[in-house]
């Protein structure tokens, strides 16, 4: 189970019960510097928003979970499969994914209603950005993949969290992109053809061997709530980043 510190200086969504080998965090927009209507924690740096909000932004989070910003790794996002595995801090263009089995080292990926993917293994981490176009060419299994590679172990001793995204309450789409995915993934909502893309996550990630008890979801729409969410759909584009965070302390 995990959930969201409502209450604190920067809130964050972190695990019920965490394990003291990993830090993992999904962010809100709460607890940040930036003006409207980038407002408050926006996290990326594709935005308009001012660089030295989104420096102060970074900071504070990453200060809330104790990891040190000058070891960040980071994705380029290209709404892709592609997975980089990491061994120190920097940015990785061509990439929606980051493995590593470097103590200390963030991976960070960024979303605004595209599904944010955190993995554990012993003695490694994963974290993925999939939106549809990411999730239909299969990236929660090619970031599965990649972390049993780098941790020497089967998908059954891996555990999975799935962030803030945007859910099928929200998630209209068309029939050229419903057609990607699984029955089970698609909502027929009076006519209203409407994607679950964590539903399509785990489907894959049960299909590779995840244990359905290993996958665990947020469960949050950043949709429909906007005080604690950007959305890119909702907001036409003016708006922030959240971020996944995943860390290998030990």
């Amino acid at each position: 189970m995990w959930t969201l510190d409502a209450g604190a200086g920067v809130p964050l969504w972190r695990p019920a019960a965490p394990d003291p080998a990993f830090v993992l965090a999904f962010s809100a927009r709460r607890g940040g510097t930036s003006a409207p209507p980038f407002d408050t924690l926006n996290l990326g740096r594709s935005t308009a928003d001012a660089a030295a909000a989104v420096a102060e932004n970074r900071r504070r989070l990453l200060g809330a979970l104790g990891l040190d910003p000058a070891r960040l790794a980071t994705a380029g996002q290209v709404h892709g499969a592609a997975v980089v595995a990491v061994r120190g801090p920097g940015h990785h263009h061509a990439c929606d994914a980051l493995v590593t089995r470097a103590p200390g080292v963030p991976l960070a990926v960024s979303t605004a209603d595209c599904m944010p993917l955190l993995y554990t293994a012993p003695g490694a981490v994963a974290a993925a950005h999939a939106g549809w176009r990411g999730t239909a060419s299969g990236m929660p299994v090619a970031a599965l993949a990649a972390l049993c590679d780098a941790a020497g172990v089967p998908p059954a001793r891996v555990r999975v969290a799935i962030g803030p995204c945007i859910r099928p309450c929200c998630y209209e789409v068309g029939p050229e992109v419903a057609g990607r995915f699984p029955a089970a993934a698609v909502r027929d909502a009076e006519g209203s053809l409407r994607l679950d893309l964590a539903v399509a996550a785990r489907l894959q990630l049960l299909e590779a061997g995840v244990p359905e008890d290993a996958i665990e979801d947020t469960g949050a729409c950043t949709s429909c709530e906007p005080f604690w969410y950007f959305s890119h759909r909702r907001d036409a584009g003016a708006t922030g980043r959240h971020w996944g965070v995943a860390a290998l302390l030990a």
